[in-house]
Order: structure tokens, then sequence, then C-alpha cells
């Protein structure tokens, strides 16, 4: 498989509700559109990172630019068998995950459509849907989370995540599990807390939850090993986790009992596959992370909860959920809290070309002619 060429888009994308956690308030998404070129085929990934290095250390200025000027170069015009060869161009540049997991996804996109494969059968998935939650952002009050959560009940989703922070937990969870009392709830508090909080924590076994996802600094794990020893509930690890390397000292260490994948956040599908399998090792589980991604990066992270130890509900919900449209052609949406799997090949999403290119900002075309 040879790359002859790449195209990016830089668009936004109003998100149809305002959403807010710990880290402040979201009304649209910035993602970076990336199409790769090979022997007539075309491959195609998203970004994940904001203009603001809010969640990790990377944005979208910096992903551009090492997208266009370096990443992409590097690989250009070279013979590329598979994914594992595409790394070894790139794995000598330092950090920078979530970009290079950009350029290895639509290459996983664009090899898989070479070999006439869906993504998730060249990876060893095990099903052909997968069990999905929603997440909600903190709200306005006690009141209406209540009222989401019944919604995301009825709805059939067979999870319902919480966004916390200092002064918007206990009492809200404790008001939710009482509404809901058989509510697989969980939470995630986006690094909101220190061990200062460890009382907070120990209240919040009385909600009955699942698991506490990150809930401590996004680049720890000893004091979520702490943590852990001094509460009943799970902890998940999240921002902590950007290689499989991470989650082998987490898990040693006993930081967590659940991980919060997200292939954007480890470097690509590779890492991810990696990940899963560290996990299945300590027979602990794992569950797909959103980014509030779009159709392209939530169809590439469907594929890969098709694995087996992706036993938990995760965060690829009903894109309608989010956008009033998306970005790609076909519909990504629910069924009683089941995700089915894109067919076709690679990871089996038809961009929306003109859609995108209404809403690009700015493009790049990246070649060596």
């Amino acid at each position: 498989m040879r790359i002859e060429a790449a195209q990016l888009k830089l668009i936004t994308l109003p998100l149809r509700f305002r959403f807010e956690t710990s880290f402040g308030v979201q009304t649209e998404r910035h993602i970076i559109v990336l199409t790769l070129y090979g022997e007539g085929l075309e491959g195609y990934a998203e970004t994940v990172m904001e203009h603001t290095p809010h969640y990790r250390e990377e944005t979208i200025a910096g992903a551009w630019a090492l997208l266009e000027e370096l990443l992409i170069p590097s690989v250009l015009g070279k013979e590329i068998p598979n994914p594992e060869a595409l790394w070894s161009h790139i794995r000598n540049f330092r950090g920078n995950k979530m970009t290079k997991a950009a350029l290895e996804m639509a290459f996983w996109d664009l090899w898989c459509k070479s070999l006439g494969q869906p993504l998730w059968k060249v990876l060893g998935g095990v099903r052909e849907e997968i069990p999905v939650g929603i997440s909600l952002g903190i709200e306005p009050s006690i009141e209406s989370t209540i009222e989401k959560v019944g919604k995301g009940l009825e709805q059939g989703y067979k999870r319902i995540k919480l966004k916390i922070k200092p002064g918007w937990d206990v009492k809200m969870l404790l008001a939710v599990r009482e509404a809901y009392p058989e509510a697989n709830l969980t939470v995630d508090a986006n690094s909101a807390y220190t061990l200062n909080h460890i009382a907070t924590f120990k209240a919040m076994d009385a909600a009955g939850l699942d698991y506490i996802e990150q809930p401590l600094a996004f680049d720890d794990i000893v004091d979520h090993a702490k943590l852990q020893a001094a509460i009943s509930t799970s902890i998940c690890l999240d921002e902590s986790i950007t290689s499989p390397e991470d989650a082998r000292k987490a898990l040693e260490i006993g930081a967590g009992r659940v991980i919060n994948l997200k292939p954007a956040r480890v470097g690509g599908i590779l890492a991810s596959r990696k990940i899963h399998d560290i996990t299945e090792s300590y027979g602990l589980p794992v569950w797909m992370g959103g980014m509030l991604e779009a159709g392209i990066g939530r169809a590439a992270n469907i594929h890969v909860a098709t694995l087996p130890m992706f036993i938990k509900p995760g965060d690829t919900s009903s894109a309608s959920r989010y956008w009033e449209e998306d970005i790609i052609e076909e519909s990504l949406e629910a069924s009683e809290g089941m995700m089915k799997v894109p067919q076709g090949p690679g990871i089996g999403v038809t961009p929306k070309r003109e859609f995108i290119d209404r809403l690009a900002l700015k493009s790049a075309y990246v070649s060596n002619a």
C-alpha cells in the first residue's frame, strides 16, 4: 500500500446542546478531517483535540502543523504494507498521540479497504453490535438531571454517565440513585478532585456506582492507587492512560479496575488493541470512550469496541444526540442501547463531501507532486 497524497480540512460542527464538564462549557466541535489517498482508495479519520489544551496537551493548531509539515510527508510515497509499518515511520516523533492517531486510523481504513475487509474483522472483533450508554453534562439543577437520566433510560441506553465536579457530586448522585435504584450509573470527574476529597469519594460509595472515572490529576496513577485502596467503588482511568505501558503500570499498582479506552488518546488502533490485551491478561474490562466524535471517528471507535473485553457500555451513542447533521452519509443510531457496527470495507462510512466543504474553515492538500 502506497500513500500518494492527503487532504486536511478544518471544520466547525455545532452541538445540539450545551455540554458542561469540569473543564467548562462546549457548544461546538472543531475537527480536522483527514483523507489519505492510495492505489485508488481513500482512508478517513478525524482529530479529537480542541483549540485549547484542556483534555490533554495537544491542540488543533499543533496537530495541523504536524500533519501537514511532518507526519504526512514522512510516509508519502513509501510502500507501507500494514499499520505496524506505518507506525515505524512516525514512532520516533515524541508525544502527540492524538495527532499520530489521526494518521494511523486513516491508514487502517485505507488498508482494510485494500483487503476488502471491515476493520472489526481484521482486528479480531467478536460482535456485530455493541452496548452503548450516554454521557450527560452538568445540568442546571438536580431535577433536570433526574429528568434527563429518565429519558436516557426510556431510550434503552445501558449506562448513564454523569459529569461531576466539587460541589456537584454526592447530593446529586444520591438523588438520582433514589429516583432510579436499578440504573447502571457512572460518573466522570475529568480530573477535578485531589486526595483531599477522599471523604467525598467515600460518600459516593453509597450511590452504588459502577465506577468513578478519572477523579484525580490527568497525568497521575500513583494517587489514584491510594484513592482506590480507600474506597469500594471502582476507579476508571481515562486521561492517565496514553499508552500500553501506562495501562500495564496502572493495573500493576492497583490504580483502577477499569480503563476507558479512547483510540485517539493512546495513539491509534494498534495501541488500543495492545491495551485491550493487557486488560484481558488482568481479567479487567475496558469500554469505549468518546470525545464528541462526528461520524468518521465514531465509526472507527465502534469497530474497535467489538474486541472481547469491551464488555461495559461505551460512549458511542446515537449521532443524532449530538449533531443536526453528521459528516457521513450513513446513520449511526443506537436501538435499545445497542449500536450496530457499520458494514463494508474499512470503517464502513462515507464522508459527506459537499457538507464538509461548506463547513471547511481551511484546507490543505499534501503530496510529493
